[in-house]
């Protein structure tokens, strides 16, 4: 199929279900349509369909074309969305009194996963400085060659002083003593979708079909359908489960000989997750500072995520091996982490300073806006020190 006959799907007007999402430009669009072109040659060689966490996993890490293989920038305000880190310094900086308190027990290395713009490694290393609690190494394990140097940009720009402590993985080490930290990681892994009927339980793929990326669904397999049918969910319920999630999870547990793991992302604990009410699931794509939920447009161009159903992490971090040292959210977290203390070393009357400040506190806390949305969950594996961020409202009883 030659990439002119894909170029459908994106070119020319959006759908008009997308139409207030800003137009992509004719380059975004050849890209899209590269990439559309190497999906649909996948699905003629699987025979006509493949499963959605596959056509996921394509759309955002194909090489070289993928949403996050590709060039365009991502994060910020500037991008498609905002994380916490590219908020401000707030968060990295109140982040980092747990960081230390893990390095003063013994934890040499810092590991993050998936690091984005590279903004929260170097709040971290610059706070973390000034605490005098600097690890030996601050290691991170990025597969975009793209993201990779853009990171490794920031860092020289801005601490060149510590890019020395800096180095990229392309691969887990096969043994690590180490805090890991995964900041929105989890919610970008493929999910695999599902529908209930009174015939059973269908996974939902995507065919080409008419120029054009379709959802098709067939009868799940055996995995699939008995993680499904543990949900015990009513007939006509789409969501989604997170196989390739909890593969991290059991291959992080793996390679750990020795830390703690520390996942910062939205989601909710299964009963949430799967409650009647939230009987079309979570998926939902970000492009430009939009949100909507049609995955099969503007391909490469988007984000592609899905909330986290922390239960099931908890439970395969559990048989893997790791145990369960704390779950908040967010808010509660930075609280615990001295996020007041912060703020209030800076006067109300320094309004140049403390404004922006204050702002993220809004962000990062409002209920209305990351503070209970956002979730932090803590493995350990020979730690049995307490963490500072769950010494209060620790909710690890909801799971």
């Amino acid at each position: 199929m030659s990439i002119l006959t894909y170029s459908r799907i994106i070119g020319g007007l959006l759908p008009a279900h997308l139409s207030f999402l800003p137009v992509p430009s004719d380059t975004a669009r050849a890209h899209s349509a590269r990439l559309s072109a190497l999906i649909a040659s996948e699905i003629s060689a699987a025979g006509g369909w493949i499963n959605f966490a596959r056509f996921m996993e394509l759309a955002l890490h194909a090489p070289g074309l993928g949403y996050y293989s590709a060039g365009a920038r991502k994060f910020g305000r500037a991008g498609d969305f905002v994380t916490a880190p590219e908020l401000g310094r707030l968060f990295a900086t109140t982040l980092a009194r747990q960081c230390a308190e893990c390095l003063r027990n013994e934890l040499p290395t810092i590991l993050e996963i998936g690091a984005g713009s590279g903004r929260l490694a170097c709040d971290l290393l610059a706070e973390l400085a000034s605490l005098e609690c600097l690890p030996q190494r601050y290691l991170i394990l990025e597969t975009s060659a793209d993201l990779r140097e853009r990171q490794r940009n920031l860092v020289q720009r801005e601490l060149p002083h510590l890019a020395s402590k800096v180095s990229w993985l392309s691969e887990l080490p096969t043994s690590i003593e180490a805090l890991v930290i995964g900041n929105e990681v989890l919610d970008a892994m493929p999910v695999h979708l599902f529908t209930t009927g009174t015939d059973g339980v269908a996974e939902i793929g995507v065919i080409a079909k008419n120029h054009a990326f379709e959802m098709s669904r067939r009868p799940a397999g055996g995995r699939l359908r008995a993680e499904v049918n543990d949900l015990q969910l009513e007939a006509g319920y789409t969501s989604e489960i997170h196989l390739a999630s909890h593969a991290f999870v059991r291959t992080m547990a793996s390679h750990l000989a020795r830390g703690v793991i520390m996942l910062i992302d939205y989601g909710f604990p299964a009963h949430e997750y799967y409650h009647p009410q939230r009987s079309s699931g979570t998926l939902m794509c970000h492009y430009r500072q939009h949100a909507h939920d049609d995955p099969l447009h503007l391909v490469g161009l988007q984000d592609i995520t899905a909330h986290v159903d922390f239960t099931a992490i908890s439970r395969v971090a559990a048989e893997s091996g790791l145990d369960l040292l704390g779950y908040a959210g967010q808010a509660q977290f930075l609280i615990n982490c001295g996020i007041t203390d912060v703020l209030a070393a800076v006067s109300p009357s320094d309004t140049a300073n403390y404004l922006p400040l204050a702002a993220q506190a809004q962000k990062l806390m409002s209920p209305a806006e990351m503070g209970e949305l956002f979730k932090i969950i803590a493995f350990g594996k020979d730690y049995d020190q307490p963490l500072l961020g769950f010494l209060r409202g620790d909710k690890r009883h909801t799971l």
